[in-house]
C-alpha cells in the first residue's frame, strides 16, 4: 500500500512517514499543498495523511482539487 503524508513540519513528516514504514507501508512525502497537489494527481497512492495547514494550497483544498 503507498500513502502520500503531506506534513510541513519535518519532524512530524519524519515521524509519520517512519511509522508508516514499520508498519509495511511505502511512503511520500509532500512538505507543501503544491507539492502533495502534484504528487498525488501523478497517482498511484492508496491513501494521503493531509496536514491542513499547509504553505501554498491549504490541506482541504488539495482534497477538493483531488
Amino acid at each position: 500500500m503507498r500513502v502520500l503524508v503531506a506534513e510541513d513540519d519535518q519532524v512530524i513528516a519524519d515521524f509519520v512517514s517512519q511509522g508508516l514504514r514499520e508498519a509495511g507501508y511505502a511512503v511520500d512525502v509532500a512538505s507543501t499543498g503544491t507539492d502533495a497537489l502534484k504528487k498525488a494527481l501523478e497517482g498511484g497512492y492508496d491513501a494521503a495523511v493531509m496536514d491542513v495547514m499547509l504553505p501554498g494550497l491549504d490541506g482541504l483544498s488539495v482534497i477538493e482539487q483531488l
